[in-house]
């Protein structure tokens, strides 16, 4: 069987050597995908701080914005004696559920996932900010 041309290395790369090679990352890859795709909790709180101004996740009190200790599985709108935007509380109504899926578009544009939210904040615009602020959230229950 003829090689393949390595063009990188201006030499052939004969096809046990390619098998080789597809098996090794083959049996790595599930190993090292898991590390590669977790959040990093760190971050997630330093992304956050973006977010403290009007937010907290450490107490059940309301700032300007609800608390979000739990908010991960939790309904939209459904802090007692928090005064949510109309927008947020049909949102609600209608069984918005602060899922992952949920959180992550809304904090990628909060006006595009609930029209109409008295929210001031444009989005974060890294998926990896969205997935670590998310994780921060979760471990915050």
């Amino acid at each position: 069987m003829a090689g393949v041309r390595n063009e990188r290395r201006g030499g052939n790369v004969d096809a046990a050597s390619l098998v080789l090679l597809a098996a090794s990352h083959a049996l790595l890859l599930p190993i090292l995908a898991p590390a590669a795709a977790a959040a990093d909790l760190a971050h997630g709180k330093r992304v956050f701080q973006t977010c403290r101004s009007c937010h907290v996740v450490d107490s059940d009190a309301n700032r300007f914005g609800p608390t979000l200790k739990g908010v991960v599985g939790r309904k939209a709108a459904s802090i007692a004696g928090f005064s949510y935007s109309q927008a947020m509380t049909e949102a609600g109504a209608a069984g918005l559920v602060w899922d992952e899926a949920a959180l992550s578009e809304f904090l990628y544009s909060p006006k595009r996932k609930v029209p109409g939210t008295a929210m001031r904040f444009w989005g974060l615009w890294s998926q990896s900010e969205i997935d670590d602020v998310i994780a921060y959230l979760k471990a915050n229950p």
